[in-house]
């Protein structure tokens, strides 16, 4: 009987610990480039320069707002190939990526005229090579950080709190996009980095049209004749992000335009850091 007791006290002590440590993704072992979907260009060990859809080597700073991570946690939403997330690590923090696997489903703009489903398959075959890509990258590096996926719209409480939470141009491509951040701040003591496309109605900076008239704007991007969009729902001012962060309790918040390369082209972009106290 008293063996029995002790048995049962040290499972429920060892199921205890396991309950309370966060369920990290395992790491992949990817070797081949073929395997993988780069949405950034890195210059990876062995590898050498890989091309990918955003080039953001040697602005990383301003895209992150010249934000200071030495001795930080940081929670990064939206990690895709990893390359901010390598580079903040290199800055001196401790990062958790927290992203989509092929097990979640994107917000992907339902068309009822389009092949919706269809779509949702060639997605997450997508996502599958960019969490590859990001694996092997990882081990190329010799990264620490570790890995949750899930959607943004239920981040597990467990996976605990952070000085600073990045979202790397994310907040376009989601259906609520203040949900999203709502939830992600909650884990975050600091800091919330948020960079995003800085948006234009006709060819005007939707800024200027802010600047003018004393409003926040927001636009609603899919379009039903066009069928299109299918992957980006929203043009967010840095104004209403701003706004946005401030109504989560980061009533610190700095503005920052830059420009950053996008398969060879410049793009116009803006950081929003919101800061506590």
């Amino acid at each position: 009987m008293l063996r029995e007791l002790i048995l049962t006290r040290f499972n429920l002590v060892i199921l205890g610990k396991f309950m309370q440590e966060p369920m990290w993704a395992e790491p992949r072992d990817i070797h081949s480039l073929d395997d993988c979907y780069f949405y950034h260009t890195m210059d990876i060990p062995t590898y050498g320069i890989v091309h990918g859809d955003w080039d953001l080597r040697g602005r990383e700073a301003i895209y992150f707002g010249d934000t200071n991570f030495q001795g930080k946690r940081v929670l990064e939403i939206g990690t895709a190939s990893g390359h901010l997330c390598f580079s903040m690590e290199k800055l001196g923090a401790e990062v958790v990526a927290y992203d989509l696997s092929d097990q979640q489903q994107w917000d992907i703009v339902p068309y009822a005229k389009s092949d919706y489903k269809q779509r949702i398959i060639e997605r997450k075959k997508h996502i599958n090579q960019l969490n590859n890509s990001f694996w092997l990258a990882h081990k190329a590096y010799n990264s620490h950080a570790k890995v949750m996926y899930g959607t943004v719209y239920d981040i597990p409480d467990d996976i605990g709190q952070f000085d600073i939470c990045t979202f790397g141009s994310i907040l376009l491509h989601l259906r609520d996009p203040f949900l999203a951040l709502q939830r992600a701040a909650s884990h975050a003591t600091e800091t919330v980095i948020v960079t995003d496309l800085s948006p234009k109605v006709r060819g005007r900076m939707l800024s200027m049209i802010e600047l003018i008239t004393g409003t926040r704007l927001i636009r609603f991007l899919p379009n039903a004749q066009k069928l299109g969009p299918t992957e980006s729902w929203w043009s967010l001012s840095p104004k209403l992000v701003s706004e946005f962060l401030q109504i989560l309790g980061f009533a610190n918040t700095r503005i920052f335009i830059h420009r950053q390369k996008f398969r060879g082209r410049e793009i116009r972009l803006y950081t929003v850091v919101g800061q506590k106290g």
